[in-house]
This record gives C-alpha cells, structure tokens and sequence, in this order.
C-alpha cells in the first residue's frame, strides 16, 4: 500500500451520485448515494469553504487556525441547478458540482472563465495499517500555473514541479532540498492568466502537496487522517488571496518597537559578566541594539523556568541594568520538563496530571536537553492557564521583556522521529486525538500559552514572543525564525526565499539566524547577511557559538563599519517598518512583497527568487555570492530611484547594479514618501524632535502612509495613533502632498523635515494650506529640503 502518493487511484474510493441537496443560509449540504456529504460554507464571496466525510456525518467543527475575529457574510448568493450540476454563484465566483461525482469547477463571476476544476476530486484511501481514512483532493493544472507558500520551506520560491510534507520536524543545520522542516503551513496561492487563487487545507496530520511533480498537468494535497477540509480563495489578485487567507487565519497585535530593531543571540551568553561585555561593547562601538538573548545555560541544569545562581547571582538585578543601558533582555524557554521531584515545575505539572501520556497510560518521557523529561499537554485549556501562570516571576518580578519558545516541534532526542511517538495522546480543547493530529499544532499552542503569560505579567506593556515551530495561525501570537541553519551562502539565499515565503503565507513577523546558526561565517558572508537581515520583520543575529564568535565586531573594521552602517539604517527605517507592520496587523497586508505578489501582471515576475519589495516602497535585492562587486536583479516596471545615488531607473528589466560589500542594491519606488528616525542606540534613546521624510519626486500619482503610537501598551485600540495619509501628484513644474491624518496620538515631534529628491525644476514657490510661505521661513536651501511644522494639510512646490 502506498500512503503517501496521491496519485495512486487503485483501491481509492471516490463520491457516487448526489442524491439530495439542502441549504441552510449559508451552508450547503450535498450527500450521495454510497454516503459522502459535502458541506459548502460561503463564508465570502471570494472565500468558499468545502468539507466532505464519507461516514454520513461530521465530526465536531474546530480548528485552532481560524481566527474568531474572521470577516464573514457576503454580496450575493443563490444555487440553480441542471440536469447536470447544481450552480453555486456569488458576487466574485461561479462554483459548479457535478451531481454525477461531486466535482466542482470555479469561475469568475465577471467574465467566466475558468479558475480552478478538480481532477479526480475528492477521494480517499481507506487505511488499515492507520486505522482510518487518507484523504484526497487532486485538480487538474491550468497552462502555466505557478504555485506560491506552504509557509518555511527553503526550496526555489515557485513550488510548480515539486512535492512537500507538512511535519514540524527538528531540522538542524537542513538544507534547499531538506522536507519537511519546523513549521506546517498547509496553505498555498495559485496563479495563471493573470488570476490567483489560494488553497487552505486545515488539517492537522501530516499533509502532503504535489505541485504537478508526479503527473505534469495535475496538483494534489492529501492527509494521512482527519477531514478533506480545505477553504478556496480567489483574489484575483495574488494579495487579496493573501490578505484574506491572513483575515481567516488571523494577525498578531503591534508589538512593541524595541521588537523591531537589531536583536543579539548566541547558544549561550554567560555567566553575567560575559553578557554584560557584550552589551557594554554595542555602546562602546555605536552599533545600535535592543535585545540581548540568554539561551539555555542561564537556567539550573536546562530547567525551565529558573537560573544557575552561580552564573546569574542576581538576575533581577542584572536585567534593570542591562534595562537601563535601553537593552531588552528576552530570555528561551523549551517545553520539556525535568523529571525531578525537588523541582517545583515538575512536581506541580505532576501534582496537577498536566502531562503529556501515552495511550495506555504512563507518561509520555523523552530526553532533551535537561535529560530525561515530561512534556505539558498544551492542548488543554487549564495547562496552557497553568503554563501562563509560570512566566510571574521571570516577567513581572525579575522584568525579562520577551521570551523565545525553542524544541517546539515538539523535538525529542535520541529517538528516529525526532519527536513524540504517535500514540501519545492529547486533550485538543475537548476533541480527545492522538499525536498524529496534535503534532503540527504542538508548538503553537505552546507559543499561544506563553503569549498569554507575558501579555499578564507584562501588562500594560506588549508582549513579545518568537516560536520555533508553526501552524498556520501561529502569527497571531507570535513572531518566528527559521530555526538552525547554516554559515553559508547557499543559506543566506534560503534565508530570503524563506522570508518572502513566510510573509506570502500569512506569516510576516520573521527573520534568519543572520550569519547562520551552524558553523562559522567569514566577514563578508556576514556582512552581506547583514544587509539582508535589516530588512527582514525580524531581525536577530544568532549562532551555536562553538565556531567562535558572532558579533558585529567579530571581523574586522571594516566588517564592523559595514554591519554598523546597515543597522543604522533601520533604525532610520523603523517608523517605515513599524508603518508596515501596522498595515499587516490591521489590513493583512504582508511587510514583504515577492515579486509575483508586487506585480503579478508581469510574468518576468513569476520565477524572480532574490528581489522583494520590503513595505509597499523599498526594493531589496541581497548580494549572496562572495567577492561580488555587484549584480543583475530585475527590476519591476515602473519608476524606482537607487538609494544610494536617487538616479532614477526606468523598471522593467533586468539590469547590473554595482555594489560593493559596502553597499547592496536597494531602490526607492518613485512618489513614495519614506519617514525617517535619526539614528540611536536603541528605541527611545532620543526624544524624536523632527522627522525626516524622504520625497522621491514622480510625474504622477503616489501613496504613503505614517503609522505611529506611543510604540508600546495597548493605548491605540482606543484610538490614541496617528496615521497620516500622504497623496503626492507631481508634473513637469509642481509637485503637490496632500495630507489626511486620523487618530488621537500626537507625535511628540513638532516638525517634519521634508527632502525632496529628483524634482525636475528649481523651487520658486511654496504653498502651504493655500498660503505662500517665503523660502527662508521654511529654511528651504540649496539642497532642496524644508521644515514645516507638523500640522498642514497640503503642501505646493511650484517651479
């Protein structure tokens, strides 16, 4: 018997005829002759959700993915039927199901043409070896489809030829081809005629996709249990598909600021006076930071939740000072619990029976870094309560301002999964199952009970988590990176696809270990990933530290200078960053644009791997080849001003782009207005007495945004935010901003320095809110910036 083929119909079982149909408001029923129903959710009228069972009933509705707080309702919904379908038709799309097998076709409701048909369809596999049912869905490939996401995985960014596995999997030091890898994100977009689709299958088995790998004109997904439960949603464009599956699954709240800036981590910094060396060493040199991590040595023999006395005599202590030189002190916590009566953890975990157990009941035990370990059962309300409950003392007394959940998958060493056996069993918030469908959702539900505990015990601070392992929905908890990867070149590529992948699968809040976890990075490698790492959500350098040293200083000066420089450089980015994290958490928009999902319409864009836009405005492209002195990239069609030079390019095309180690190619979409920090050490070093804002001039018409709060607490739910829209329209001798602000928060700043770049005439005149300004009040000058105070509401620049 094979499992794990999708395509292998002999012995599959399929639909038979549909025998009857009802509707009950917006969910369809249709059941056939050999007892499979399929239950048919409008949920929008993009959004379609498609269950099946083939006992005749369903099991009970639940899902840890689906955010509650999910847009619902639709325009428009009605159902016909004929001899040969019946006709599911919303405002957006046309479902057909065959009344002969349950297929289904999916059309445009505008200009009907086909979006997505199933192949063979729903089937399954009845498994005895499992004990249940394997279940299939295959659709048959449209000309020139290509495919997008399934969350971390480091192969080339367009899936199309390719079959993954979703297992979160302990995989150090993994490479391109490894699979699967921490995370299992079982969602992907599709894209063909200039119309995306997106598939979410909500399953937690193990899930397996086939991209057109095993027959060239078909694309399968199938699981080794549970429900063929899957949500279509169409776009058609590829950032609807995204934002909506972000809707479904959910976003994470603001988090605080410090969270974006540079973070600093090694296995392991200690005892105190080393983490203190390194600290003090930032300030000496000028290299902006916020957060110094202490992995597992700070603890009393690798258990969690305490501190080895003779190497943290006093962390309470320890952790103000570092608080007072403006360091954030984020600390690890792993899932497994020493077994150990004279540790209060584990006596109280076992006091309360709060542990993991095996089928025929003892504790589930596997060894981890402590030695021999139980692991909580966070799939019970009153554990997860409990493990909260825990983060008291390391939050609130001792003030760590994050904590960074590691070994989540759930890893297990010494044995050949890497991970529980399948029969340990799990509560599933009332929906008892065996680790088989636990396992994908284990560490976030860990994330989800420690997000929790800081956001008590940090009140009414933000809280700040980062996960190892994920499931889809994970990001509304939780920030995350991409686990142990390796000090090479191929890796600081992988680093990228696996960023742009994450943000295109809901996924934002991400980043590599800059330099890589394994083994030990030269200057220039390090240099260079570096410059990618600024501009990624998340932004840690972090390494196993038995290769020697990781910090920005562990080169040479020059290498130093370097780092230096392009951290600088997010910090002046941070209210551009912190702008586009807010319309990730409030819109759904993804931080990180791949080129396909920037401009889908550009088929030069389909299989581009290296170039992402970072917000709506900067476009990145990392230099990852040692002793480059440059590259090509391709820029996308339209004006785009290099970073470096503000000369203007014309997109488009592939072109070479020099860049020295000192440098990397970055542009500037033409129109945008891009704010700016000065400089600082760490985030609320300085009060903010102007911002700069950046105006790259373009003959015709742009869009920005300004998001800004306090940059910590929960304040701007109640409305106490700025957001400044700016509209800019230029042509040959005018250059016009308009500017609508909303929210309550008044920055602390009283003036905005604007300097503008590429404008095609000598300034004669301003105007500002229908007033001329004479040149010297404004300090305009020869450069071609002014100051204005902040309240205006438009602004001309007349030549």
């Amino acid at each position: 018997m094979i499992l794990n083929t999708q395509l292998e119909y002999k012995g599959d079982l399929f639909p038979a005829t549909i025998k009857t149909y009802k509707k009950d408001v917006d969910v369809l029923h249709f059941s056939t002759t050999n007892n499979v129903i399929l239950q048919l959710t409008v949920l929008r009228d993009s959004v379609l959700r498609f269950r099946y069972t083939t006992v005749g009933k369903f099991e009970n509705d639940f899902s840890y993915a689906i955010d509650e707080n999910a847009s619902r309702g639709y325009n428009h919904l009605e159902i016909s039927d004929d001899d040969e379908k019946y006709i599911v038709t919303t405002s957006k799309l046309i479902c057909h199901i065959y009344k002969s097998d349950l297929r289904k076709s999916i059309f445009d409701a505008k200009d009907k043409s086909l979006i997505c048909e199933d192949e063979k369809g729903f089937h399954w596999e009845e498994s005895y070896e499992l004990g249940g049912d394997i279940v299939k869905m295959s659709k048959a490939a449209q000309n020139g489809e290509s495919y997008y996401g399934l969350g971390d995985k480091p192969n080339h960014l367009n899936l199309k030829g390719k079959r993954f596995e979703n297992w979160a999997t302990d995989s150090y030091a993994y490479g391109k081809d490894t699979d699967p890898i921490y995370k299992a994100i079982p969602f992907y977009t599709a894209l063909h005629d200039n119309k995306s689709y997106g598939i979410f299958f909500d399953n937690t088995f193990k899930t397996y996709f086939d991209f057109c790998h095993e027959r060239r004109n078909v694309t399968s997904f199938w699981a080794q249990g549970g429900e063929m439960n899957y949500y279509f949603i169409y776009g058609p464009k590829m950032i609807d598909v995204v934002s909506n599956y972000t809707d479904l699954t959910g976003t994470p709240e603001l988090p605080p600021l410090w969270a974006l800036g540079y973070h600093q981590c090694k296995w392991s910094y200690y005892p105190e006076s080393n983490v203190k060396e390194i600290t003090s060493k930032f300030r000496e040199l000028n290299i902006p930071c916020d957060a110094i991590y202490l992995d597992i040595d700070y603890m009393d023999g690798f258990r969690c939740f305490t501190w080895n006395k003779d190497y943290f005599p006093d962390p309470k202590r320890m952790v103000k000072e570092l608080a007072d030189d403006g360091f954030k002190t984020v600390a690890i916590i792993d899932p497994g619990i020493k077994i150990d009566m004279d540790y209060d953890v584990f006596r109280e975990g076992l006091e309360k029976d709060y542990f993991c157990k095996r089928a025929d009941g003892p504790y589930m035990k596997g060894k981890v870094w402590p030695g021999e370990c139980y692991f909580p059962d966070f799939t019970r309300p009153e554990v997860r309560k409990w493990w909260a409950g825990l983060f008291k003392e390391l939050i609130e007394d001792i003030g760590v301002k994050g904590v960074w959940n590691d070994m989540n998958e759930p890893a297990v060493m010494d044995v050949p999964g890497k991970t529980f056996p399948n029969d340990v069993r799990h509560d599933y918030d009332g929906n008892p199952c065996s680790h088989r469908k636990a396992h994908n959702i284990y560490g976030m539900q860990m994330a989800r009970a420690t997000y929790h505990g800081l956001k008590k015990f940090n009140y009414p601070k933000r809280p700040f988590v980062i996960t190892r392992s994920a499931y889809s929905g994970t990001q509304r908890y939780t920030s995350t990176w991409m686990g142990d990867n390796v000090a090479s070149w191929e890796h600081l590529q992988i680093a990228n696809i696996q960023a742009q992948r994450l943000a295109l699968s809901g996924f934002s809040f991400a980043g590599s270990d800059i330099g890589g976890f394994a083994e030990q990075p030269n200057g220039e490698l390090y240099a260079r990933w570096i410059q990618l790492g600024v501009f990624h959500p998340f932004c840690r350098t972090h390494s196993s530290g038995d290769h020697g040293d990781q910090e920005p200083w562990a080169f040479d000066d020059d290498i130093t200078n370097i780092v230096r420089k392009f951290i600088e450089i997010r910090y002046q980015l941070l209210p551009y960053l912190y702008t586009a994290f807010h319309q990730y958490s409030q819109d759904n928009v993804p931080m990180l644009k791949s080129l396909v999902l920037f401009d889908q319409d550009d088929s030069q864009t389909h299989y581009r791997t290296d170039e992402f836009v970072c917000g709506n405005q900067l476009l990145i492209c990392p230099v990852n080849e040692p002793n480059a002195k440059g590259r090509r990239m391709y820029i996308p069609k339209g004006e785009w001003y290099n970073f470096w030079t503000n000369e203007l390019v014309l997109g488009g095309k592939e072109t070479w782009v020099d860049a020295d180690l000192d440098s990397m190619p970055i542009f500037v979409k033409a129109g945008a207005i891009i704010p700016k920090y000065p400089v600082q050490q760490y985030v609320g070093e300085k009060s903010i007495d102007e911002l700069t804002l950046d105006v790259y001039y373009k003959h015709g018409k742009e869009d920005s945004e300004l998001y800004e709060d306090a940059n910590d607490g929960f304040d701007y739910k109640k409305g106490r935010y700025s957001l400044r829209k700016f509209n800019l329209s230029g042509n040959d001798n005018k250059l016009v901003i308009r500017i609508h602000k909303r929210g309550k928060y008044e920055t602390p700043y009283e003036t905005f320095k604007f300097n503008l770049i590429g404008l095609p005439f000598k300034v004669k005149s301003i105007k500002v809110d229908n007033e001329y300004i004479d040149l010297k009040d404004v300090k305009f000058n020869g450069d071609n910036s002014l100051v204005l105070s902040k309240g205006f509401t438009n602004l001309q620049i007349k030549g």
